[in-house]
Protein backbone atom coordinates (compact mmCIF):
# COMPACT_ATOMS: atom_id res chain seq x y z
CA UNK A 1 0.00 0.00 0.00
CA UNK A 2 1.43 2.95 -1.05
CA UNK A 3 0.81 6.55 0.32
CA UNK A 4 -1.88 7.51 -2.15
CA UNK A 5 -3.65 4.45 -1.54
CA UNK A 6 -4.96 5.97 2.02
CA UNK A 7 -8.74 7.09 1.83
CA UNK A 8 -7.62 9.55 4.19
CA UNK A 9 -3.85 10.40 2.49
CA UNK A 10 -0.72 10.77 4.22
CA UNK A 11 0.95 13.90 4.87
CA UNK A 12 2.14 16.34 8.05
CA UNK A 13 -1.47 17.73 8.31
CA UNK A 14 -3.30 13.53 8.76
CA UNK A 15 -0.02 12.89 10.60
CA UNK A 16 -1.13 15.99 13.77
CA UNK A 17 -4.64 14.43 13.41
CA UNK A 18 -3.74 11.29 13.99
CA UNK A 19 -1.79 12.54 17.06
CA UNK A 20 -5.03 14.49 18.11
CA UNK A 21 -7.66 11.83 17.54
CA UNK A 22 -5.05 9.79 19.27
CA UNK A 23 -5.27 11.84 22.19
CA UNK A 24 -9.26 12.27 22.39
CA UNK A 25 -10.00 8.39 21.82
CA UNK A 26 -7.17 7.60 24.38
CA UNK A 27 -9.13 7.00 27.46
CA UNK A 28 -11.92 4.68 25.66
CA UNK A 29 -8.77 3.12 23.73
CA UNK A 30 -7.12 3.04 27.11
CA UNK A 31 -9.53 1.49 28.72
CA UNK A 32 -10.48 -1.72 26.33
CA UNK A 33 -6.80 -2.44 26.17
CA UNK A 34 -7.05 -3.35 29.80
CA UNK A 35 -9.42 -6.25 29.07
CA UNK A 36 -7.21 -7.51 26.92
CA UNK A 37 -5.23 -9.54 29.02
CA UNK A 38 -2.06 -7.81 28.34
CA UNK A 39 0.58 -8.86 31.14
CA UNK A 40 3.92 -8.35 31.80
CA UNK A 41 5.96 -10.06 28.89
CA UNK A 42 2.92 -10.34 26.35
CA UNK A 43 3.96 -10.05 22.48
CA UNK A 44 1.94 -7.65 20.55
CA UNK A 45 1.17 -6.63 17.28
CA UNK A 46 -0.23 -3.58 16.12
CA UNK A 47 -1.92 -3.59 13.11
CA UNK A 48 -1.63 -0.95 10.61
CA UNK A 49 -0.28 1.19 13.57
CA UNK A 50 -0.12 4.31 11.63
CA UNK A 51 2.69 6.63 13.66
CA UNK A 52 2.69 4.29 16.45
CA UNK A 53 0.71 6.19 18.98
CA UNK A 54 -0.73 2.99 20.82
CA UNK A 55 2.03 0.55 20.25
CA UNK A 56 3.94 3.40 22.26
CA UNK A 57 1.41 3.42 24.98
CA UNK A 58 1.08 -0.55 24.84
CA UNK A 59 5.25 -0.89 26.08
CA UNK A 60 4.06 0.36 29.81
CA UNK A 61 1.80 -2.42 29.13
CA UNK A 62 3.94 -5.42 28.16
CA UNK A 63 7.46 -4.13 30.72
CA UNK A 64 10.59 -5.21 29.72
CA UNK A 65 10.17 -8.66 29.13
CA UNK A 66 7.37 -8.13 26.20
CA UNK A 67 7.57 -6.85 22.97
CA UNK A 68 5.30 -4.33 20.67
CA UNK A 69 5.39 -4.87 17.05
CA UNK A 70 4.04 -1.99 14.85
CA UNK A 71 3.20 -2.93 11.68
CA UNK A 72 2.45 0.27 9.08
CA UNK A 73 2.00 0.71 4.95
CA UNK A 74 3.02 4.41 5.03
CA UNK A 75 6.53 4.80 4.91
CA UNK A 76 6.22 8.64 6.46
CA UNK A 77 4.78 6.85 9.56
CA UNK A 78 6.97 4.28 9.66
CA UNK A 79 9.62 6.70 9.64
CA UNK A 80 8.10 9.02 12.47
CA UNK A 81 7.73 5.59 14.63
CA UNK A 82 11.38 4.51 14.13
CA UNK A 83 12.39 8.08 15.13
CA UNK A 84 11.00 7.66 18.39
CA UNK A 85 12.14 4.61 18.67
CA UNK A 86 15.46 5.84 18.20
CA UNK A 87 15.64 8.62 20.40
CA UNK A 88 14.41 7.27 23.01
CA UNK A 89 16.53 3.89 22.75
CA UNK A 90 13.77 1.70 23.06
CA UNK A 91 14.54 -2.13 22.80
CA UNK A 92 11.27 -3.60 22.43
CA UNK A 93 9.46 -1.70 19.77
CA UNK A 94 9.75 -3.38 16.62
CA UNK A 95 8.48 -1.27 13.72
CA UNK A 96 7.30 -3.62 10.02
CA UNK A 97 6.65 -1.15 7.12
CA UNK A 98 4.78 -3.02 5.04
CA UNK A 99 0.90 -4.56 4.96
CA UNK A 100 -0.88 -7.46 6.72
CA UNK A 101 -1.64 -8.73 3.46
CA UNK A 102 2.08 -8.99 2.56
CA UNK A 103 4.37 -8.87 5.46
CA UNK A 104 5.47 -11.95 6.22
CA UNK A 105 4.46 -12.09 9.87
CA UNK A 106 5.86 -15.20 12.19
CA UNK A 107 3.05 -17.90 12.56
CA UNK A 108 1.32 -18.45 15.69
CA UNK A 109 3.62 -15.64 17.59
CA UNK A 110 1.38 -12.78 19.01
CA UNK A 111 -0.13 -13.41 22.73
CA UNK A 112 -2.66 -10.11 21.17
CA UNK A 113 -3.10 -8.33 17.91
CA UNK A 114 -4.87 -5.26 17.67
CA UNK A 115 -6.11 -2.90 15.15
CA UNK A 116 -7.81 0.61 15.76
CA UNK A 117 -9.82 1.75 12.30
CA UNK A 118 -7.73 -0.55 9.78
CA UNK A 119 -9.81 -3.07 9.54
CA UNK A 120 -12.87 -0.93 7.88
CA UNK A 121 -10.35 0.46 4.88
CA UNK A 122 -9.21 -2.98 3.58
CA UNK A 123 -10.42 -4.12 0.61
CA UNK A 124 -11.05 -7.71 1.75
CA UNK A 125 -11.24 -8.08 5.31
CA UNK A 126 -11.87 -11.91 5.29
CA UNK A 127 -8.14 -12.10 3.83
CA UNK A 128 -7.14 -9.48 6.71
CA UNK A 129 -8.53 -11.23 9.75
CA UNK A 130 -6.94 -14.57 8.77
CA UNK A 131 -3.69 -13.19 8.05
CA UNK A 132 -3.56 -11.75 11.38
CA UNK A 133 -5.06 -15.13 12.73
CA UNK A 134 -2.33 -17.23 11.41
CA UNK A 135 0.46 -15.17 13.42
CA UNK A 136 -1.77 -15.26 16.29
CA UNK A 137 -0.96 -18.07 18.86
CA UNK A 138 -3.56 -20.40 20.57
CA UNK A 139 -5.35 -19.29 23.07
CA UNK A 140 -4.18 -15.26 22.10
CA UNK A 141 -6.59 -12.58 21.92
CA UNK A 142 -7.31 -10.50 18.66
CA UNK A 143 -9.33 -7.22 18.84
CA UNK A 144 -10.29 -4.19 16.35
CA UNK A 145 -11.86 -0.62 17.31
CA UNK A 146 -13.38 0.15 14.57
CA UNK A 147 -16.64 2.01 12.72
CA UNK A 148 -20.61 0.59 12.06
CA UNK A 149 -20.76 4.39 10.66
CA UNK A 150 -23.96 4.89 11.97
CA UNK A 151 -25.23 7.63 14.93
CA UNK A 152 -22.96 10.87 13.57
CA UNK A 153 -25.13 13.78 14.26
CA UNK A 154 -24.95 17.79 14.47
CA UNK A 155 -27.63 19.46 16.42
CA UNK A 156 -29.46 21.86 15.79
CA UNK A 157 -30.41 19.88 12.98
CA UNK A 158 -32.14 20.87 9.88
CA UNK A 159 -29.01 21.97 7.69
CA UNK A 160 -26.70 20.58 4.86
CA UNK A 161 -24.60 18.54 7.30
CA UNK A 162 -27.71 16.30 7.76
CA UNK A 163 -26.13 14.41 4.76
CA UNK A 164 -22.91 13.83 5.66
CA UNK A 165 -23.11 10.53 7.67
CA UNK A 166 -24.49 9.14 4.14
CA UNK A 167 -20.97 11.35 2.72
CA UNK A 168 -18.96 9.56 4.62
CA UNK A 169 -19.89 5.81 4.11
CA UNK A 170 -19.36 6.26 0.32
CA UNK A 171 -16.12 8.38 1.08
CA UNK A 172 -15.15 4.72 2.69
CA UNK A 173 -16.67 2.68 0.03
CA UNK A 174 -15.10 4.83 -2.85
CA UNK A 175 -11.82 3.60 -0.89
CA UNK A 176 -12.40 0.17 -1.16
CA UNK A 177 -13.26 -0.15 2.92
CA UNK A 178 -16.50 -0.78 4.28
CA UNK A 179 -17.85 1.61 6.89
CA UNK A 180 -20.17 -1.30 8.47
CA UNK A 181 -17.22 -3.46 9.43
CA UNK A 182 -17.65 -3.27 13.01
CA UNK A 183 -21.40 -5.13 12.30
CA UNK A 184 -19.90 -7.83 10.15
CA UNK A 185 -17.01 -8.97 12.65
CA UNK A 186 -19.08 -11.03 14.80
CA UNK A 187 -19.84 -13.33 12.15
CA UNK A 188 -16.73 -12.99 10.94
CA UNK A 189 -15.61 -13.87 14.24
CA UNK A 190 -17.96 -17.12 14.39
CA UNK A 191 -17.46 -18.40 11.36
CA UNK A 192 -13.34 -18.83 12.05
CA UNK A 193 -14.45 -20.40 15.91
CA UNK A 194 -13.45 -17.44 17.78
CA UNK A 195 -14.58 -17.19 21.13
CA UNK A 196 -16.24 -13.66 21.57
CA UNK A 197 -14.87 -12.07 24.40
CA UNK A 198 -15.93 -8.22 24.27
CA UNK A 199 -18.21 -6.59 21.85
CA UNK A 200 -19.92 -3.06 22.86
CA UNK A 201 -20.34 0.30 21.13
CA UNK A 202 -18.41 3.53 22.05
CA UNK A 203 -19.02 7.41 21.10
CA UNK A 204 -18.74 10.92 22.17
CA UNK A 205 -20.67 13.70 22.07
CA UNK A 206 -19.59 17.35 22.96
CA UNK A 207 -19.82 21.09 21.55
CA UNK A 208 -17.75 23.13 19.91
CA UNK A 209 -15.24 23.24 22.96
CA UNK A 210 -14.61 19.73 23.34
CA UNK A 211 -12.19 17.14 22.03
CA UNK A 212 -14.84 15.25 20.15
CA UNK A 213 -15.89 18.05 18.25
CA UNK A 214 -12.55 19.51 17.65
CA UNK A 215 -11.56 16.17 16.27
CA UNK A 216 -13.91 16.69 13.70
CA UNK A 217 -13.48 19.66 12.86
CA UNK A 218 -9.66 18.74 11.90
CA UNK A 219 -11.26 15.53 9.80
CA UNK A 220 -14.41 17.78 8.11
CA UNK A 221 -12.71 21.00 6.96
CA UNK A 222 -10.03 19.00 4.62
CA UNK A 223 -11.96 16.11 3.72
CA UNK A 224 -15.13 17.32 2.67
CA UNK A 225 -13.28 18.88 -0.38
CA UNK A 226 -11.33 15.91 -1.01
CA UNK A 227 -15.07 13.81 -0.81
CA UNK A 228 -15.98 16.57 -3.51
CA UNK A 229 -12.85 16.28 -5.84
CA UNK A 230 -12.96 12.37 -5.48
CA UNK A 231 -16.40 12.59 -6.71
CA UNK A 232 -18.26 11.47 -3.73
CA UNK A 233 -20.18 14.75 -3.71
CA UNK A 234 -20.63 17.11 -5.82
CA UNK A 235 -19.05 20.90 -5.28
CA UNK A 236 -21.99 22.32 -4.32
CA UNK A 237 -23.17 20.54 -1.73
CA UNK A 238 -19.72 20.30 -0.28
CA UNK A 239 -19.72 23.84 -0.04
CA UNK A 240 -23.32 23.79 2.09
CA UNK A 241 -21.77 21.14 4.14
CA UNK A 242 -18.70 22.99 5.34
CA UNK A 243 -20.72 26.35 5.71
CA UNK A 244 -23.56 24.36 7.68
CA UNK A 245 -20.71 23.11 9.95
CA UNK A 246 -18.97 26.65 10.35
CA UNK A 247 -22.00 28.04 11.57
CA UNK A 248 -22.19 25.46 14.34
CA UNK A 249 -18.88 26.29 15.63
CA UNK A 250 -19.72 29.71 16.16
CA UNK A 251 -23.23 28.25 18.29
CA UNK A 252 -21.87 27.25 21.78
CA UNK A 253 -24.87 24.88 22.40
CA UNK A 254 -24.43 23.11 19.10
CA UNK A 255 -23.47 19.70 20.05
CA UNK A 256 -21.42 16.98 18.04
CA UNK A 257 -22.17 13.36 18.27
CA UNK A 258 -19.87 10.58 16.73
CA UNK A 259 -20.65 7.98 14.69
CA UNK A 260 -20.68 4.67 16.86
CA UNK A 261 -17.47 3.09 17.19
CA UNK A 262 -17.36 -1.12 17.89
CA UNK A 263 -14.95 -2.22 20.33
CA UNK A 264 -14.64 -6.00 19.77
CA UNK A 265 -12.25 -9.09 21.02
CA UNK A 266 -12.02 -13.33 20.27
CA UNK A 267 -9.95 -15.33 21.73
CA UNK A 268 -8.52 -18.03 19.34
Amino acid sequence: MSNKDYVLGVSDYELNRLKFQHGVWKEITDAFLEKLDITNGSKILDAGAGPGFVAMDMLNKVGSKGEVTALEPSEMYVNYAQTYVNENNIQNLKIIHGTVETAELPQEYYDVIFARWVISFVPDAGNFLDKLLSSLKPGGIIAFMDYAYEGLALFPKGGAFDKMADAVRAYWVHGGGDPYIGARLPKMFRERNLEMKEYYPVAQCGGPNSGVFQWADKFFTVHIQQMVDLGVISQTNGDAMLADWNVHKQNEDSVFISPTITVISGKK
